[in-house]
């Protein structure tokens, strides 16, 4: 019988993850057999390469996904808000990386490494929600925890990479830094501050209990995720002028002892996950190692020694793929596998 191929198309190809989506695709031998490329009308007429042909970008319309199969989205919440349904009325799934239907509790929030079951829940609304990029990495690691010890609370700072925001921010920390090098004026228009040689405590706008959006997204994305609203989650998310990689101090407490030898053993038997652990010879994940993987690496697990049945851990992950264009693909590779 021949493999089954699908109409595609990505919403928002022309940014940094919808580039990076088409790139996955073609990186995993995705059963494509056309595909179309969707933006706004200021980017309609570009072109990208696809398997060695170039595709023209078309204009997002309300009737642009008639025949299509399969959509990934990348295009923003508000774009989502509105096509997203369109797509689904005209019989597409769409895999969405916004935070629009993240929290819908008819639409599955899906990582596949995680809660790969949650896919078939695609059918009430026509959609999957791509998770925040930081709460990918993070239950990719948490989930063999939770379900071996029991996790009880997680606290965890980040440290989040640029290209989070987009290709403006990327240019930004490019020109600030070449600017303060050069004694120049330096420029800023992305972030409320300079990103350059500093650190912002804020990603996204605050809210009334005085986290961020972004935290939140963490603590309420964790729970729908794992499936247990029982865990403690909070949450400092933090900017740093890094291009490619966000990297995560996660400190747990778990119901039942948790040696860090044994986690170990357990990560490294993990789908999704590569350990790099050997401090004494200064190996331990960094995101410049990261950046341009699928896997999500983990280092730095220890005991935590003020409480009990306590761990810390250093997660770091690529945010353009596994955060976002690699784990939408895998959503779409279930899709195809198991439910189209």
């Amino acid at each position: 019988m021949a493999e089954k191929s699908f109409h595609v198309a990505v919403a928002g190809a022309t940014g940094a993850v919808g580039n990076q989506m088409i790139a996955c695709l073609e990186e995993a031998g995705f059963p494509v057999r056309s595909l179309r490329l969707f933006a706004s009308a200021r980017s309609a007429g570009r072109t990208l390469r696809f398997r060695g042909e170039t595709l023209p970008v078309e204009e997002l319309r309300e009737d642009s996904f008639r025949g299509i199969d399969i959509a990934l989205f990348s295009a923003g919440g508000s774009v989502s808000e509105k096509f997203a349904p369109l797509a689904a009325a005209a019989g597409c799934v769409v895999v969405d990386n916004s935070s629009a239907w993240r929290m819908d509790p008819e639409v599955p929030l899906v990582v596949p490494e995680v809660n790969p079951h949650a896919v078939a829940g695609y059918r009430r609304k026509g959609i999957i929600a791509n998770p925040n990029c930081s709460t990918i990495q993070m239950v990719v690691v948490l989930n063999p925890i939770h379900r071996r010890y029991g996790i009880r609370r997680v606290v965890v700072s980040t440290y989040q990479s640029v290209s989070g925001t987009g290709k403006k921010a990327i240019e930004e920390l490019h020109d600030q830094t070449r600017a303060l090098l050069n004694f120049l004026p330096v420029p800023r228009a992305v972030y409320p501050h300079r990103i350059a040689f500093n650190c912002l405590p804020q990603i996204d706008r605050f809210l009334d209990n005085g986290y961020t959006k972004e935290e939140m997204k963490m603590v309420n994305e964790t729970h729908k995720i794992l499936e247990d609203e029982t865990i403690g989650v909070t949450a400092t998310t933090v900017r740093v002028p890094v291009f490619y990689g966000h990297s995560e101090a996660v400190n747990v407490e778990t119901r039942k002892p948790c040696p860090p030898e044994e986690v170990r053993e357990l990560l490294a038997r993990s789908p999704g996950v590569l350990v790099v652990d050997d401090p004494a010879a200064g190996r331990y994940p960094m995101p410049i190692d990261a950046a341009g993987q699928d896997l999500t690496w983990v280092g730095r697990i220890r005991r935590d020694e003020s409480v009990q049945n306590g761990l810390n851990l250093w997660i770091v992950a690529d945010n353009i793929r596994k955060g976002a264009a690699t784990n939408a693909v895998q959503i779409a590779q279930l899709l195809a596998r198991d439910h189209l």
